[in-house]
């Protein structure tokens, strides 16, 4: 009271005193809870992978070298489904938080990114996206142990990338935003499962790129397994139908088993 007092006796006299503006302490929604900024990562993770499925079919049927009952993955394959992988997935985060401030992750959850919690940035949306989703490297160390280490000590729970960027996840209450977010995920999922066995049944020209032709990799199958061969280390997943017959023929069940190899 005593302040707004002498603040008035000093405009009463013409004496305008400088009185710095007093910034928000933080955002007007509620921070999100590190459960839910977890949750959305995961299912953010599985769209990415039902895109990347379909990327990674046609980028090493392209370049790869294709059998007879295997596919043969070459330096080049791999390095053109390893690039495109981190394109999409960096656009993804980047434009749809700068954009809509939510992944389809977050928006099923119910969160959201919010820009400018107080006055000390002035980064546009697309600044502070890119900002904030480039430090993922750092923040994803040890499947984002770091990020979460980090997060759990902040009062607004701010990862690095946050931090530099000047955001907070907050939650977001619009249902309409979840709804639309349930829709198009599951849509990708299912335009994934309908896509790579098409991709896959296809003939593909394949491409050669000089001195990235070596195999590094394949990928194959025989009559009762499917194998992962990389360099010297081998990955077989068997189907054993004889094992436990009664109960196959009763139940229509078959045992799996996988097996690692490696040779010196």
């Amino acid at each position: 009271m005593s302040r707004y007092v002498s603040l008035g006796l000093l405009e009463e006299h013409g004496l305008t005193p400088n009185v710095p503006d007093v910034a928000p302490v933080g955002p007007a929604c509620p921070v999100a809870t590190l459960g839910d900024r977890c949750l959305g990562i995961v299912l953010d993770t599985i769209f990415l992978w039902a895109v990347f499925a379909v990327v990674d079919a046609w980028a090493f049927l392209r370049w790869g070298v294709p059998a007879r009952a295997e596919l043969n993955l070459t330096i080049a394959s791999l390095l053109i489904s390893a690039t495109l992988n981190a394109v999409i997935f960096f656009v993804y985060v980047w434009l749809l938080e700068a954009s809509f401030g939510a992944t389809l992750g977050k928006a099923m959850v119910g969160i959201r990114v919010e820009w400018k919690p107080d006055r000390n940035y002035a980064r546009s949306a697309l600044t502070a996206s890119a900002i904030r989703n480039l430090l993922r490297i750092v923040d994803g160390v040890g499947f984002y142990l770091l990020g979460l280490v980090v997060a759990s000590c902040s009062r607004l729970r701010q990862r690095v990338g946050d931090l530099c960027a000047g955001t907070v996840v907050v939650s977001d209450p619009r249902a309409w935003t979840k709804a639309l977010a349930i829709v198009l995920w599951v849509a990708a999922l299912a335009g994934s499962g309908w896509a790579v066995p098409r991709l896959c049944a296809r003939s593909h020209r394949v491409h050669r790129l000089p001195y990235l032709g070596q195999v590094v990799a394949q990928l194959g199958r025989t009559d009762n397994s499917a194998y992962v061969r990389f360099a010297r280390f081998k990955i077989e997943v068997q189907r054993n139908d004889d094992q436990f017959a009664p109960h196959a023929a009763t139940r229509g069940t078959a045992s799996s088993q996988v097996s690692l190899s490696g040779n010196d």
